[in-house]
């Protein structure tokens, strides 16, 4: 348990360590935007030094966010030390019955000991006094003190067998209790890592919209809107002045250039009004399944998902500045697959009167959305971009059918071993989409007094099988088995209920989509992911 809280710690070092270097890394972002806005405005390269520094700011507002969710993270990781602490105090609580017991079996022991000795000092020397002839009442005496030893051994015996029933009763609870500890450590540090690389990975992802978008600037100044811009902001106008006979000039104006796309302030926003405005789509569904034996009747599943949309921070000044920003409706396929459908009724309008089965139209309302959007921003404003949820969904489950792992369990129980198997077979009909599934872990707790234990494949932890990616290009097309043998001290063992964890990224199971409608927006990224909720199966 020491361990644990040690390495709990170390996590937090850790993570504060990287969110150190992702806060200085952003400081000198934000610095290298400052200079690109402090070059020289003069000449027709002008405009690109603003590519330059709205791109660079966003790159700092995204190691920002990093920062801001590290230390988020650092936050729920010292709360769990602090939880920890407390468990584990408890936990030395609960067991010091169990240091009693080790002590008392000690103290008896010794006792049990001294007892055995005495009592064949005792019948030796009765036994020697009959041979040598010694008087009657010697050898009486003598068989006196024997009877006493023989009896006191005896109680001793006794005590013994009680004490020893005791300790090993406690040991067996004691060292449950330290296993579910640690399982329980294990699976939060790894919760933990995981909300870590989440955010490390969406940090990427913004990067990389950046950097699109920067390539895309780019693209789109040509050489002739650059002499262009600097023919409008320094030119006297389009016609000869004077005498000379006045002719318009298609492109270049005879321009009278001073020397003074100057004190420019920070201008993170490069979106204009009439650009067609990015936003991204992320749909994350959650199966949850109880599997009961080996009968697919019995399988009880239920699929939810949530839609949400990341707005660029940009957007927002083009909301607030432009009265009448284009409405942003969007098209929801796919819809038939859907037994329910929650949106965001702050935010979103639908017409209930749709005859579509297969689809649904929504329309934000724009004052509620600038509004929302504009709250965010003041409550963050570093940010790179907001989530907005927009709707959650529940949806239609064909029972086993709509579980990406098949699963079914069997134990087999004696008072001195068990036998477990778990049967897995993935199921590409339930996904719109199919592809693999990864970090695969099954745990199945196992009681009785686990002394030794063999299992095909050989997991890293006991009782918690990891496995690779499943697909349909995994081994038997994605089917197995997994075999565990537990020789017990204490059996038989409870069969208990086995809990699996997964994930797969770029599918849905329903195949729920977004389209968008009209003008005015474009989608940058659409993502789309399940994960397992309570995934469970019993014997």
């Amino acid at each position: 348990m020491k361990h644990g809280q040690i390495s709990s710690k170390e996590l937090t070092d850790f993570i504060r360590e990287r969110s150190t270097i992702e806060e200085a890394y952003a400081r000198s972002m934000t610095k290298l935007a400052k200079s690109a806005g402090n070059f020289s405005q003069l000449g027709t390269f002008a405009p690109v030094w603003d590519v330059f520094k709205s791109s660079t700011e966003k790159l700092a507002s995204c190691h920002l966010e990093l920062v801001r969710k590290l230390q988020e993270l650092i936050k729920e990781v010292q709360k769990y030390v602090d939880e920890q602490a407390k468990a584990h105090k408890k936990t030395k609580e609960e067991v010091a019955s169990t240091l009693e017991a080790v002590q008392n079996i000690q103290t008896i022991s010794q006792a049990l000991q001294k007892s055995k000795e005495i009592y064949n000092a005792k019948t030796v020397e009765q036994e020697r006094l009959r041979k040598e002839g010694a008087t009657q009442r010697d050898v009486d005496k003598a068989g006196v003190k024997a009877k006493k030893a023989t009896e006191t051994y005896k109680s001793y015996v006794e005590k013994y067998a009680t004490a020893k029933s005791e300790f090993e009763q406690k040991m067996a609870e004691t060292a449950q209790k330290f296993q579910d500890i640690e399982e329980s450590h294990i699976l939060h540090m790894k919760e933990i890592i995981q909300s870590y690389s989440q955010s490390v990975d969406e940090t990427h992802i913004q990067i990389g919209e950046v950097h699109n978008e920067f390539v895309r600037n780019m693209e789109n100044t040509s050489v002739e809107s650059l002499i262009q811009k600097l023919s409008e902001s320094k030119g006297t106008g389009k016609e000869r002045p004077g005498k000379f006979k006045k002719k318009k000039k298609k492109n270049l104006a005879f321009a009278f250039v001073c020397v003074r796309w100057t004190s420019r302030g920070p201008s993170p926003v490069t979106l204009a009004s009439q650009d067609a405005l990015p936003i991204a789509v992320a749909f994350t569904e959650s199966v949850n399944a109880y599997f009961k034996g080996a009968d697919p009747t019995k399988c009880i599943v239920k699929i939810t998902g949530d839609m949400t949309l990341s707005f660029p921070m940009g957007i927002i000044k083009v909301f607030t500045t432009n009265p009448s920003p284009a409405v942003l409706t969007f098209k929801l396929k796919n819809t038939s697959k859907l037994e329910q459908i929650l949106p965001n009724q702050q935010l979103l309008y639908s017409d209930p009167s749709q005859s579509d089965s297969n689809s649904k139209d929504f329309w934000f309302n724009m004052q509620a959305l600038t509004s929302y959007l504009r709250k965010a921003s003041d409550q963050n404003p570093s940010a790179s971009y907001y989530n907005v949820d927009i709707l959650k969904y529940q949806v239609l489950s064909n029972g086993i059918h709509s579980t990406p792992l098949n699963l079914a369990v069997y134990w087999k129980c004696s008072p001195s071993t068990t036998d477990l198997r778990v049967d897995y077979r993935y199921n590409p009909e339930s996904m719109a989409s199919p592809g693999p599934i990864s970090n695969v872990q099954i745990l199945v707790p196992v009681d009785g007094g686990v002394a030794n234990m063999q299992s095909l494949p050989t997991e890293q932890n006991k009782f918690l099988w990891k496995l690779n990616d499943i697909s349909e290009k995994s081994d038997n097309e994605g089917a197995g088995s997994l075999r565990a043998k537990f020789e017990l001290s204490s059996g038989p063992s409870t069969p208990t209920t086995l809990a699996v964890q997964f994930m797969s990224e770029g599918s849905t199971l329903s195949g729920v989509d977004m389209e968008l409608q009209g003008t005015g927006y474009r989608l940058s990224l659409s993502k789309k992911r399940f994960a397992t909720g309570r995934y469970m199966a019993d014997c």
